[in-house]
């Protein structure tokens, strides 16, 4: 079936429009059965389908044919389906709207989180010093492996080839230090 599909697109790709019916003949009850499993809506369904084959036409000097051209047309149905659900949107409210109810309408009240106030500012400020200061606090193997990680962003592996040391000893140092530091900090940080 590939071999006749390969003959049917180089026909189709010299503009032969009666091969790329033919394509569509071969393929449509497959992309129709996949979307329709995907969308379950039949209409639906017809027109994602549609859209596949015309999407292909469109894109098929882009066909690979080192590739199953199946999986290449799936891969657009797919797509298609995909785009569909992203386009289709929740029904939204806006949080200022009042709800109906039984008894009339009901408002919505919400906490003000301001975390930008002075006194938020300043002890967010005295727990980065207490965190700090505990990392400081640990033993330099431990405080090594944790800044490379946490600070530094690195990965295991990087942190093994940095030290100089096996991939598991970071992994019990990191593990060790997260322990020791929330030890130091429980009581520290409760507030």
């Amino acid at each position: 079936m590939e071999k006749q599909t390969s003959s049917l697109i180089n026909q189709a790709l010299t503009g032969d429009q009666k091969a790329f019916s033919e394509i569509v003949n071969q393929y449509q009850e497959k992309i129709f059965n996949f979307v329709y499993r995907t969308v379950k809506e039949r209409e639906l369904a017809e027109d994602i389908t549609q859209e596949t084959f015309i999407k292909a036409y469109k894109a098929l000097a882009s066909f690979n044919s080192e590739y199953a051209f199946s999986t290449w047309l799936y891969k657009i149905a797919a797509n298609n389906c995909i785009d569909y659900f992203r386009k289709k949107r929740l029904k939204t409210y806006s949080l200022d709207t009042p709800i109906n109810a039984k008894d009339g309408e009901l408002k919505r009240d919400y906490p003000d989180t301001d975390d930008h106030t002075p006194e938020y500012r300043l002890i967010s400020k005295e727990k980065s010093v207490q965190i700090i200061d505990a990392i400081n606090s640990l033993p330099r193997k431990y405080k090594q492996a944790i800044l490379l990680r946490h600070t530094k962003d690195k990965s295991y592996e990087e942190i093994a080839e940095e030290l100089n040391i096996p991939l598991g000893t970071v992994k019990v140092r990191i593990f060790r230090a997260r322990e020791m530091l929330k030890m130091k900090l429980r009581d520290q940080l409760r507030n």
